[in-house]
């Protein structure tokens, strides 16, 4: 283990880890409910083995979250030895985070030497939306570190020759599949390209390793998947968002090639069905959009009602919360189709590649240049021109009887990165923290890169030793464009200086072109660290401005948009201080109002005996009970509108067997106006008695207002 202490001895990687660490978790501990829909299932899952395992939204085990376990296995045993708060289910993510800091910088170091290993490892650090979705509870970091484990594995396979440490690294990628299912996948022709290229072995002992390779992940991937499957359905929960009461429906539907296609219905036969592709366009919405806060916002029903009341997170005219179109109010109180200060970037003519509008979910028009848009480009591209022009130097030397290591494993980044940009580029249904995706190979060919492009301009004299100041050049001018539409928010000496920055290094590298001077290097070092000053400001905005526990982003408005819990930038108030004064950090989704202490008190006095305390008709009505009190509470709406997790008659049995008698039906909420929600609705006015609001709700706010049902059956 001698790399660690030779690790541990580079001061500057530990400074870092240590950057990374200051905007990965810095102000973790205000925010309450993060995610909390995730949040949700967490505490259910500590609770039973039964809910851990299968990963519960509910105390009961009706509905499984949206995604596999593993991510929520890890946040629930950190839970589970800190007690359950918004910080610990977010610590692995931070930690995760940080820790793919360090597996850049040793995929780095062994072939490009350590100043390129630094360089890379500081650009992963600094990518905006790594900052953004490390201080969440979303899968995504901890998905991208598990990807890179297994790249360190295959680059350790291949160069000792060890097929164990081979079969580690798809096994991982199978560990992946278990986290975001598919999206995992998405590095597989990169592994099996580079093993292909660089492995020292004939052919057929490739192809036969290839197999086991394969073999494993597949054995791996699907474990999970084929032991719930097989359980009889009225022995597990319903496999939330499949549609068909299926994980492999939800990992090849949903959770696959619904993510391209847009179209996120997903087969079941449930109500509601799924919301039609969009492209900019908002679909009209009757009570909740389909998937608006897993992934997305609360939704709002009965004309922007949440449990009842006007919900915080905003309403529009057909948007979503905090969304254009429509100018409904954002958790500010301004309107949340304002411009914020930055233009209309939701709307807007996005300069590189046009595309406006930005969809429901701010991804921008599809198309090849998608990524370049303003509704993106912030979030991981800003050092993407500075690695295209790095790999035409990282190739610039490639002869057929000079193919090196460098080479393989440039190629090795390149077919990671290139179909991770293809698919979004053209992706109908994503968020923009998925871009985190991007990082790794970005990072690594900056890092890289810019070794090979200071090695050119020192020691060539032909137009490659131009390169460095082309790419110093380009990538400032391009980073102005994403900070430019926000000068009015910001200022414009963030933009402006940033351009300057790159035009001043720029000139300094003509100036210093083939002189033998002693600051010659550090000018070079100096053209990338100028390049970082706009990912480095950006990283911090979810500190500075607040962020977005359910669709997090890096920019000025991170705390703006869908379940936003702060402040959005321009709202006049503080930088950094949110509405509850925190730092900029808060409720992950602020129309879980809390705990009725009231209503806690009456269920708990009158509930003789019943295993569960309450049955809530959504998730956002359960969630303070079951994560604050640890209270065990049913929830009768899967999040999906196809997800049918309970009938009148399964309903009926639950009742007749003694385990819950109370029942808060709210006029709204997650999985409201759908027809499930309505059939179970009417069962229960039907067959329950109304308790008077004076016995239990107190002063009527927007966390306990809806009505109370007793439903006993002889």
């Amino acid at each position: 283990m001698g790399w660690i202490k030779k690790t541990g001895s580079d001061r500057v990687l530990l400074a870092i880890m240590l950057l990374a660490a200051f905007l990965y978790g810095y102000g973790i501990w205000n925010d309450q409910y993060v995610n909390t829909y995730y949040t949700t299932a967490v505490g259910s899952m500590l609770q039973s083995f039964h809910n851990f395992f299968f990963a519960s939204l509910d105390s009961a085990g009706s509905v499984t979250v949206d995604k596999p376990p593993v991510t929520f296995w890890i946040q629930a045993i950190s839970a589970w030895i800190f007690g359950l708060h918004g910080w610990s289910v977010i610590l692995p993510q931070v930690m995760a985070g940080v820790g793919s800091v360090l597996l850049v910088y040793l995929l780095v170091k062994p072939t490009f030497g350590r100043t390129a290993a630094r360089l890379g490892a500081l650009a992963m650090a600094t990518t905006p939306v790594a900052a953004a979705v490390s201080r969440t509870n979303n899968i995504d970091a901890m998905l991208v570190f598990t990807l890179l484990l297994a790249a360190w594995f295959l680059f350790r396979g291949i160069q000792r020759n060890t097929t164990g440490s081979l079969l580690a690294a798809f096994a991982l990628i199978g560990v992946g599949f278990n986290e975001k299912m598919l999206q995992a996948y998405m590095v597989l022709p990169a592994f099996y390209f580079f093993y292909l290229l660089a492995a020292k072995a004939d052919w057929k002992k490739k192809t036969g390793i290839l197999a086991a390779c394969t073999a494993v992940l597949l054995v791996v991937s699907l474990s999970w998947a084929v032991v719930v499957d097989s359980i009889p359905a009225n022995k597990r929960p319903y496999m939330g968002s499949s549609g068909t009461n299926s994980v492999l429906n939800l990992a090849f539907g949903y959770n696959g090639v619904s993510r391209l296609t847009g179209d996120r219905s997903t087969g079941g036969s449930g109500g509601g069905g799924g919301m039609p592709a969009m492209n900019g366009e908002l679909p009209s919405m009757n009570g909740i959009t389909e998937q608006g806060a897993a992934e997305g916002a609360p939704g709002t029903a009965d004309g922007g009602q949440v449990n009842g009341a006007v919900g915080q997170n905003g309403t529009g005219d057909g948007g979503m919360p905090g969304q254009p179109p429509g100018e409904g109010t954002g958790n500010d109180g301004r309107p949340s189709g304002a411009d914020n200060g930055r233009g209309d970037r939701t709307g807007m003519n996005s300069g590189f590649g046009g595309g406006g509008g930005g969809g429901m979910f701010n991804t921008g028009t599809a198309g090849p240049l998608r990524l370049f848009q303003s509704e993106l480009s912030g979030q991981a591209s800003w050092l993407l021109p500075f690695a295209v022009l790095a790999c035409i130097g990282l190739f610039a030397n490639l002869r057929r009887r000079n193919f090196t290591q460098k080479h393989k494993e440039t190629l090795f980044w390149l077919a990671w990165l290139v179909p991770v940009m293809g698919f979004f580029s053209i992706a109908g249904f994503f968020h923009q923290y998925y871009l985190i995706m991007m990082a790794p190979p970005i990072a690594v060919l900056v890092g890289a890169g810019w070794s090979q492009l200071w090695s050119l301009y020192r020691e060539r004299s032909g137009w490659l030793s131009w390169l460095l100041p082309a790419a110093v050049l380009v990538t400032a001018v391009f980073q102005w464009y994403i900070i430019h539409p926000y000068d009015d928010t910001i200022g414009s000496g963030w933009s402006f200086g940033v351009l300057a920055a790159g035009l001043v290094v720029t000139l300094l590298l003509v100036v210093l072109k083939g002189k033998e001077k002693p600051f010659v290097y550090a000018a070079g070092v100096a053209g990338l660290l100028a390049l970082l000053i706009g990912p480095v400001y950006w990283a911090a905005t979810p500190i500075l401005y607040g962020g977005n526990s359910m669709t997090p982003a890096a920019g000025p408005d991170s705390g703006s948009g869908f379940g936003s819990r702060s402040g959005a930038a321009g709202s006049g108030e503080f930088p950094g201080m949110g509405m509850n004064g925190s730092g900029g950090t808060g409720p992950g989704r602020n129309s879980t109002a809390g705990v009725n202490e009231n209503l806690l008190a009456y269920l708990e006095q009158n509930n003789d005996g019943g295993e569960y305390l309450f049955a809530a008709m959504d998730y956002g009505t359960a969630a303070p009970y079951i994560i604050d009190v640890n209270a065990k509470v049913v929830i009768l709406n899967g999040f999906n509108a196809s997800d049918a997790v309970y009938t009148t008659d399964s309903l009926k049995a639950l009742v007749e067997s003694g385990k819950v008698k109370y029942f808060l039906v709210s006029s709204g909420g997650m999985g409201g106006g759908r027809g499930g929600n309505s059939e179970l609705t009417a069962w229960i006015t039907e067959n329950g008695t109304e308790v008077p609001a004076a016995e239990w709700q107190g002063a009527e706010t927007a966390g306990n207002s809806g009505t109370l049902y007793e439903v006993t059956l002889n």
